[in-house]
């Protein structure tokens, strides 16, 4: 892989971006920060800290985390950026983690670099438990080959083969981009490397913030999954010969 570069999708995170922006950027020298048509001032004030090192890219309208990843990933392309490590803005992920992943991306400049959450006691309960679910159709969808958690969003993408997923089809936009792109890849051959990361939920009294809808968001991975089960039957003898190889 090239030079380093960490991405930032941000909605709305408040308080928690400023501090994930300064502890992103303590491990990495290039930090982008997408402002997904947040209505908080956050993105105004990301733009006022910005320094060095730092590229703070404004949506107007909210278009998903999805999105506003891909806006970053056309224009880190453009920029010669091979790889991306992409990270949740609400200080939820651990930028302690950087540089290992980075390593591991060195390593495996093919693969893709998705972290594995390690819960602290802090942690929701139906954010734990409710993932379990989704988790066993992604195993299913990519006969165990792919992420061991699909929803974590701390992963390092190639850029190319993470672009060419995107821009194939219309979904993967929204909470369902880390699953999508978790299954997708793999099925496009790009092979998945998972690493232990800690997580963590910061309080409300520390600037915590969720934009997870249980209903809403559960009832739009189920219907991926259900079209990804569709979608993986005609690939079963691909996957098979990709198991072999293993």
């Amino acid at each position: 892989m090239g030079k380093p570069l960490v991405i930032l999708p941000s909605y709305n995170s408040g308080e928690q971006l400023l501090r994930t922006m300064a502890s992103a950027r303590q491990y990495c020298d290039t930090v982008w920060v997408v402002v997904d048509g947040t209505t908080d001032g956050s993105g105004q004030r990301a733009r006022e800290v910005a320094g060095e090192g730092f590229r703070v890219i404004l949506l107007e309208k909210n278009s998903g985390k999805g999105g506003a990843v891909l806006r970053a990933f056309r224009e880190a392309a453009a920029d010669g950026f091979s790889h991306a490590l992409v990270m949740d803005a609400d200080g939820q992920h651990s930028a302690e983690a950087i540089p290992e992943f980075f390593q591991k991306s060195q390593r495996w400049p093919e693969a893709l670099i998705a972290g594995v959450p390690v819960f602290g006691p802090e942690a929701p309960s139906e954010r734990v438990k409710g993932r379990r679910i989704g988790n066993a159709f992604a195993l299913i969808e990519t006969w165990g080959m792919g992420a061991a958690d699909a929803l974590f969003g701390f992963r390092i993408y190639p850029i190319a083969p993470a672009l060419r997923v995107l821009e194939s089809r219309r979904g993967g936009r929204r909470f369902d981009f880390d699953t999508v792109m978790a299954v997708r890849l793999l099925w496009a051959g790009v092979p998945t490397i998972n690493v232990p990361v800690p997580v963590r939920y910061p309080a409300r009294s520390e600037g915590g913030v969720t934009h997870f809808r249980y209903f809403r968001d559960n009832l739009l991975l189920t219907r991926v999954h259900v079209r990804l089960c569709f979608e993986m039957l005609p690939r079963i003898p691909a996957l098979i010969s990709m198991r072999c190889r293993r």
